[in-house]
């Protein structure tokens, strides 16, 4: 078993607060991705782990054993960082070999683990080489064969793919997904790229000044976000928010702009709330022009085109309704409105999100 659990972990610089009452389940075998905003406490959380960082308060524990005051060699982690961390003056073959040498493991074994690892990320050719000879991907490889030649319980990544082009990050994460697939090991993978949380973790863990958000699988996370910040850290473009206040029994949303009906579904939610302040999500795709088709109630928003951006298979659309109420649209790319089009945009009122302007928490029943 190599399940990492967070029991009330914080982490203090003096008087300052990195974490604060950190609770995290990471399954064994999982592929559980900290997601956040630069110092939201997240690489913190991943250096506890590994041993890098000590603990302020509560426990870390890998499989059944407490390891607070373990020392990061006897974690059996390997961790893979974003800056690769290769030995320069060593082959690629002495830096695959290295971890198992301080082992000592035997010849035959390590010839046999540095080879499989180097098959599996197709760098045998380069076993030879040095460092300098190799491309930021090449490296990148290298730098999670060496991991793998551990055979570690859990892996840990720190934003192994910051350092690469965007057509190198798309194939390197797919890389990585794979490989954990195949070798159902626990990973622990940092990122402040929501779209890396999303096509890679099984489930994500979104982090903010230190505390945990809302942890759940990718599709869970972009459906039922937990509060206003999870909304708009997820998803591209970034959910749109507009304020407004339950009204007529809860049969409508009233903005200062334009007024909704409240969904069927959503009644329970808003009946006896009248005048209770509110900020609805709307996201860009539950938005149209009306060419295609809509998913169940709807309603109508006037509106005047200020952006459009065509993306070839869609155009991003920055409308106003008035005010500082600016909205992101997705439309079909053959019908793009022109700048200054006035244009009513269809809203799928199934798929509005419902947040407490106070407390900024989703509402739930």
């Amino acid at each position: 078993m190599a399940e990492v659990v967070f029991k009330d972990v914080a982490k203090r610089y003096g008087d300052v607060s990195v974490i604060e009452g950190l609770n995290l389940d990471i399954r064994d075998h999982e592929f559980m991705v900290l997601v956040g905003p630069s110092g939201c406490g997240k690489s913190t959380a991943l250096r506890m782990i590994a041993g890098l960082e000590e603990i302020s308060g509560g426990t870390v524990s890998i499989g059944d054993r407490v390891v607070n005051e373990v020392a990061p060699k006897d974690r059996d982690i390997a961790m893979v960082f974003q800056s690769y961390a290769l030995y320069p003056h060593m082959t690629i073959r002495e830096n695959l070999e290295f971890g198992l040498k301080i082992r000592k493991t035997p010849k035959a074994e390590m010839d046999r683990l540095v080879n499989e690892a180097a098959e599996m990320l197709g760098i045998t050719q380069l076993l030879d080489r040095k460092p300098k000879q190799l491309s930021g991907g090449q490296r990148q490889r290298v730098a999670v064969g060496r991991a793998i030649t551990r055979k570690p319980a859990v892996f840990l990544f720190d934003e192994p793919l910051s350092n690469l082009d965007a057509k190198l990050r798309v194939q390197m994460r797919a890389e990585i997904s794979k490989l954990q697939n195949r070798l159902k090991t626990t990973t622990v993978y940092v990122t402040h790229d929501q779209v890396e949380a999303m096509t890679m973790g099984h489930r994500i863990a979104i982090m903010k000044d230190g505390k945990l958000q809302q942890v759940g699988t990718p599709l869970e996370v972009y459906e039922q976000p937990s509060n206003l910040f999870v909304a708009a850290f997820i998803g591209t473009p970034p959910m749109n928010f507009v304020k407004a206040t339950i009204a007529d029994g809860g049969a409508t949303l009233k903005g200062p702009a334009f007024s909704l009906p409240v969904a069927q579904s959503y009644r329970a939610l808003t009946a006896g709330k009248d005048g209770k302040a509110l900020v609805v999500g709307i996201r860009a795709e539950n938005l149209s022009d009306g060419s295609r088709p809509v998913r169940g109630e709807s309603a109508r928003i006037p509106v005047t085109v200020e952006i459009a951006e065509p993306l070839g298979h869609e155009v991003l659309v920055y409308a106003r309704a008035s005010g500082d109420d600016l909205i992101v649209a997705k439309v079909d790319p053959h019908h793009a409105p022109a700048i200054d089009q006035k244009l009513e945009l269809v809203v799928e009122l199934e798929a509005l999100h419902l947040f407490d302007a106070a407390t900024e928490r989703r509402l739930t029943a």
